[in-house]
């Protein structure tokens, strides 16, 4: 029996789905027709009332040993699976294919036999533009002896509270659901599939995972076209970025990782691809990602742009921009749905226990409703880059200024009042200084802007309302009794967004200011390498694991500070964190290591890549 399923997950995809999959080749989570739609394969939050399956026990024989062609009854499994499950397991690892998207798992039983399976999804141009389809493809191949395995497809639908219906063609098995209709086509025995028998994997074999429709060549011929043109495409990519001369393996997967989270249909970014991975054990701290935060803007945008991949980063600008176009009054929310749409309402999933277990399961996230103010600066920010970046095709002109404008009106009116603040507090409202700070970060830009256009008139209003932003910033922020800046004006609470002074440009990172606030966020909140966002309690109680990003903002304070020496080792002892292939959560726990909350996390992924083109050597020193 495999292990339980944790976060040592592989991500593959292709800007339209996503998938992903353990390391004994299961795929445990994938939303189908996009990534934040119903996760035709759900295990990873195990399914209600999961079956009894069964598993492969050994009999000896006079020569070699084999399988038992029938298999005693197991453990309960999880349903909302693929499967390919080897018989006598005894090792299994996975890795990419190198600078790609294309994950390979290899399988070894006790006995000497052993498998490969590939999985990928398609893309690449094709008749001039993106081939991007909602398809999914595996390739199982022997790699020595006879392996023999049992293949699952047990799919679920309505998460987790009913299974699609199952229709046979002549090479395929078509699963109907009230949303949704798709088909695996397969060059495998359908009739051992559906019966649960065993296989001898004697032969390559072709999975591909699909809308209900007829495939035009056969599917292994089809898989090995699909792959060399994938390969390629990717290959392609990566040498497009601009990567640091250090740490560029962990570049190269963290930028792959950070495409395969954005949804090209319109540009948006998810702040991750799965919905309530705790971000403690039993925590209830349960939280539906797949939508686009405003807030991650501008991170991401500053971690593309330090890539090259200025494609991306054009698309996610159109986003914000299509977003603010579509405001009548501008109030932005703090979060949109990566379709655009506005209404994110929350409910819980009965059907779904959850990792491990720990529900609740939360489809929608209520904080779209919720009052955060930060958003506004967080959107101009953002969208600063269209007016100084010279390789984008749709540069800012005075139409797009003017829409900012409006938004900075409300970066003015909501200055210094109380929110929810940047960690979504639930039943919590203060003036927060990260939510003042980027008013004023807003403002600030806004006047940047407007001289680069020739607007004098304008850049001096913008400038004038930034100057007196500033002016009560350093006031109300600074704690006298206590010495440093805090997290709330006029008060004496501490979390880890302070640590972003220098980032917008408030103060310097040298300043005494901000360096007795660096020493007093470290004294507080770091945890060996890893740092607390805040240790006072909230709705929930006091938090029990490090957010990963806080982790990445202690970095570059440090390198701000100039203390680049220290940086560079805690950012190399962070980076021995990540998974196996690279990847990084919402949050880790600082005792064990252990990764959680959703996965893989586009803030984390971003921190890997602004800390590594900030720390490395130039490229001059390899010569």
């Amino acid at each position: 029996m495999p292990d339980p399923i944790d976060l040592q997950l592989g991500l593959i995809g292709n800007c339209q789905i996503a998938a992903l999959v353990d390391v004994h080749a299961r795929i445990v989570w994938c939303c189908l027709p996009r990534p934040d739609g119903d996760p035709v394969f759900s295990a990873l939050l195990t399914t209600r009332g999961a079956t009894p399956t069964t598993t492969c026990e050994p009999t000896t024989y006079a020569g070699p040993t084999y399988p038992s062609p029938n298999p005693a009854p197991a453990m309960a499994h999880p349903a909302g699976v693929f499967a390919i499950d080897l018989c006598d397991a005894a090792r299994a690892s996975h890795e990419y294919l190198r600078n790609t998207a294309i994950l390979t798992t290899t399988l070894h039983d006790q006995h000497g036999n052993a498998l490969r399976v590939t999985d990928f999804c398609p893309r690449f141009r094709n008749r001039g533009r993106m081939f991007r389809p909602v398809t999914l493809v595996r390739v199982v191949e022997p790699l020595a002896g006879r392996p023999v395995a049992r293949i699952r497809i047990e799919p679920t639908s309505n998460y987790g509270a009913s299974r699609p219906q199952v229709r046979t063609g002549s090479h395929h098995l078509s699963f109907a659901s009230d949303s949704l209709g798709w088909r695996v086509t397969t060059d495998a025995s359908l009739s051992s599939i559906l019966e649960g028998r065993l296989e001898v994997i004697e032969r390559p074999l072709a999975f591909v995972l699909g809308p209900d429709e007829s495939l035009a060549e056969a599917p292994l011929s089809l898989a090995r076209q699909w792959l060399e043109e994938t390969r390629n495409y990717w290959h392609d990519w990566v040498r497009t970025l601009a990567i640091p001369f250090e740490w560029q393996e962990a570049v190269i997967r963290a930028a792959i990782s950070l495409k395969l989270c954005t949804y090209e249909d319109t540009g948006a970014v998810l702040a991750a691809l799965t919905t309530s991975i705790p971000e403690a054990p039993d925590s209830g701290r349960n939280w539906d990602y797949r939508y686009c935060w405003l807030r991650d803007a501008y991170f991401v945008v500053q971690a593309l742009n330090r890539l090259g991949a200025t494609r991306t980063m054009e698309h996610l600008l159109n986003f914000l921009d299509h977003t603010v176009a579509r405001t009548d009054k501008v109030a932005l929310q703090p979060l949109y749905g990566i379709g655009g749409g506005a209404q994110l309402p929350e409910r819980i999933v009965e059907s779904l226990a959850g990792y491990r277990g720990m529900g609740p399961v939360r489809v929608g996230n209520a904080a779209y409703g919720q009052i955060q103010h930060d958003v506004y600066g967080a959107v101009i920010l953002a969208a600063t880059q269209m007016f100084f970046d010279q390789r984008l095709t749709n540069l800012g002109d005075a139409a797009t200024f003017t829409r900012l404008e409006r938004i900075g009106e409300s970066a003015i009116e909501v200055f210094a009042q109380p929110d929810a603040g940047p960690w979504e507090f639930r039943g919590i409202a203060q003036v927060h200084t990260f939510s003042a700070l980027m008013s004023w970060a807003g403002c600030d830009r806004l006047a940047r802007i407007a001289a680069s256009l020739g607007l004098p008139e304008r850049a001096a209003w913008w400038r004038e309302h930034a100057t007196r932003m500033r002016q009560q910033l350093l006031t109300r922020a600074w704690n006298a009794e206590h010495g440093r800046f805090s997290s709330v004006l006029d008060g004496a609470e501490l979390d880890a967004t302070l640590l972003l002074l220098p980032e917008y440009g408030l103060v310097e990172g040298t300043d005494p200011r901000f360096l007795a606030t660096l020493e007093a966020v470290q004294q507080r909140l770091q945890r060996g390498r890893w740092l607390m966002r805040y240790i006072h309690p909230d709705d929930f109680g006091r938090p029990e694991t490090a957010f990963t990003i806080c982790g990445f903002w202690h970095v570059n304070a440090l390198h701000a500070a100039g203390r680049s020496t220290e940086a560079r080792e805690l950012f190399q002892d962070m980076l021995a964190s990540r998974t196996h292939l690279g990847l990084l959560s919402e949050d880790i726990d600082p005792r064990s290591g252990e990764l959680w909350g959703n996965f893989p996390q586009t803030y984390s992924l971003v921190g890997i890549i602004q800390c590594a083109t900030r720390l490395s050597r130039p490229w001059e020193d390899a010569r």
